[in-house]
């Protein structure tokens, strides 16, 4: 009995040594206190029995038992407390799984071995709860420990998760373990891998770090539809979701991702397999949810107003293409890579898909109502517009009309006039000129027809002048296109309205004068068609001023000179032929310079 009592004296006595003695030197010290103080307490007895941990030193060591590994054990899976509440049992701990691992590799008897795989499991078990317990509260609140519920508002509702503000610097990680946290998840990490069982201690660590990146999600404010709700949702509210999907994507593949990526590697250091297996199915949860909202966009009824929304989504997916190669590379994450560039790819086919839109809708615009006096067309000043803005991503929408290219950003030189994207604005040029020509056969007054079209023509060429990329895809030579039929057109009209007055007003010099009679008539003949030009052309509409000025002076010019030529004959028939013959009032030169100064100002009444 007396034995009995020594031995367990000893035993308390190895392991205070063990549990205290962090290094040899240490133990060593504690070694000779006890032997001063007892001579029962020598090296030798203290070394010559087993220790769960091993040897106290390196200059001796004995063989473990099963038995001591599973009292020691027994007592730490017993304890309703966090063992990593106090640091030395973490140690003793994890010396005594070190010892259990060991002695399982070196024995072969069934008993044995099956006792020592039960006794592994509950240790796997139990690293798994504390392994998930610090990740989940990296901040020394274990789920081993008593926490207070809730506090409750007023209305019973818990207080809602703040919402993150906007970031704009996304070069940088997010440290979401402390680092002393850090090292002993490592150490947990480690014993469960080289236990065999890593894939659960990366179940665990994805179940534990996925919460973490789906709230993240929630304090970015984002909002993420799904599709069988994206369709009918009003595109004002769909605009907002995705301005939110933008922000949220690239802090989700810059920042959180590559974040999560580092954690797995410092975790799972010395084993890349299962960092990889951890990473993969922490992120690719909420990385899904990303896709799937981009993917019912993309897969939604196209319709000329998504466009912009649309460029963005494709962009923030250029953007975050280097941490996609980077991070999504390994035999784990190959699919979502792959999903991701498949996702990216159908945006593209989208935004082409919305330009055949765009196209046809100018196609089926309706030629059922002239615009009145011949002013400018709301679909003209629509496709203007909209083509302008579209131009400020030219760079994005030169890579998207490149379908092979898709994953490049596209960077022509202004010179490259055949560039996908390019051919795509000259064609919906030529798409809007068509419709512009056939709602012009709606005026009677083929003189209106040609102030309608020169109206839309001056804008369009205005348009792509204003805006250096407009200019640099379509060119120079569109631009003396579109002038040589505003000329073509300026010709017609005036031929149109004022060619009665210029046939009257002929007078050929080889000829026989006419009498003074004749002259009479037709400079009365004169004031009436003037007088029937103005009152009609004053309520067409000429938008641009510059226009306005270009066509009255071309008028004046036509006609005036004819004018002046005509009176001059007409007064010397009346010098020769006074007797008998009454002078007719007509206009002066200055009062018809007036008339046609009158013209092309749409509302405006005499």
């Amino acid at each position: 009995m007396a034995e009995h009592g020594e031995e367990k004296l000893i035993e308390v006595a190895r392991h205070i040594a063990k549990t205290l003695g962090r290094t040899d030197t240490m133990a060593n010290d504690i070694l000779r206190i006890f032997s001063d103080f007892d001579g029962r307490f020598t090296r030798e007895r203290l070394a010559a029995n087993h220790h769960p941990s091993g040897s106290i030193s390196d200059e001796q060591t004995t063989p473990i038992t099963f038995s001591s590994i599973d009292r020691q054990i027994s007592l730490f899976l017993s304890s309703d407390r966090s063992i990593w509440s106090e640091a030395s049992d973490a140690a003793a701990f994890l010396d005594a799984v070190d010892a259990l691992i060991a002695s399982v590799r070196g024995h072969n008897s069934s008993p044995a071995v099956n006792r020592a795989d039960d006794l592994l499991q509950q240790c796997m078990l139990r690293l798994e709860d504390e392994f998930r317990s610090m990740i989940e509260h990296p901040f020394d609140v274990s789920p081993f420990d008593p926490v207070p519920p809730p506090e409750l508002d007023s209305d019973g509702e818990d207080d809602p998760i703040p919402v993150a503000p906007p970031v704009t610097d996304y070069d940088f990680f997010i440290d979401v373990l402390p680092p002393g946290t850090l090292a002993d998840v490592h150490e947990i990490a480690k014993r469960m891998v080289a236990a065999g069982f890593g894939r659960e201690c990366a179940h665990a660590y994805s179940l534990s770090r996925r919460d973490f990146l789906e709230e993240s999600f929630c304090r970015l404010g984002i909002r993420l539809r799904t599709a069988n709700k994206v369709e009918p949702a009003p595109w004002t509210e769909l605009e907002n979701d995705i301005i939110r999907w933008v922000k949220g994507t690239n802090v989700a593949f810059r920042i959180l991702f590559p974040s999560e990526h580092r954690l797995c590697r410092r975790i799972f250091s010395g084993s890349t397999a299962i960092a990889d297996l951890s990473f993969a199915e922490a992120c690719r949860g909420p990385a899904i949810q990303l896709l799937r909202f981009a993917d019912a966009i993309a897969s939604a009824k196209r319709s000329p107003e998504k466009l912009f929304r649309m460029i963005d989504m494709y962009e923030a997916f250029r953007e975050i293409v280097p941490e996609v190669d980077a991070l999504f590379s390994d035999q784990y994450s190959e699919s979502l890579h792959t999903e991701v560039f498949t996702v990216w790819k159908k945006l593209g086919s989208a935004i082409r898909g919305i330009f055949t839109e765009f196209d046809n809708l100018i196609r089926r615009d309706p030629a059922t109502e002239a615009v009145p006096g011949g002013g400018l067309h709301p679909i003209t000043r629509y496709v203007m517009n909209y083509l302008r803005a579209a131009c400020d991503s030219w760079r994005t929408l030169e890579g998207v009309m490149d379908e092979d290219g898709f994953r490049a950003a596209a960077d022509p030189r202004p010179e490259q006039k055949s560039s996908p994207f390019a051919a795509q604005i000259a064609w919906i040029m030529e798409v809007l000129q068509g419709n512009l020509k056939a709602k012009a056969t709606m005026y009677r007054e083929p003189a209106l027809s040609c102030i309608f079209l020169m109206n839309n023509c001056r804008y369009m060429m205005q348009k792509v002048s204003s805006s250096s990329e407009l200019l640099m895809l379509l060119g120079e030579d569109w631009i003396r296109r579109q002038a040589a039929m505003e000329r073509q057109w300026a010709a017609k009209y005036q031929k149109s309205s004022w060619g009665k007055v210029i046939a009257v007003l002929r007078i050929d010099d080889g000829g026989d004068l006419p009498t003074a009679e004749v002259m009479r008539e037709r400079l009365r003949m004169v004031d009436v068609y003037l007088e029937e030009t103005r009152r009609a052309q004053m309520d067409w509409v000429v938008v641009d001023e510059r226009l306005k000025k270009e066509l009255r002076v071309a008028a004046a010019g036509i006609i005036l000179p004819a004018y002046r030529r005509f009176l001059e004959v007409y007064r010397g028939l009346l010098e020769e032929r006074r007797h008998g013959e009454k002078n007719l009032r007509h206009h002066s030169p200055r009062e018809v310079e007036m008339k046609i100064n009158e013209l092309f100002e749409g509302s405006r009444r005499p």
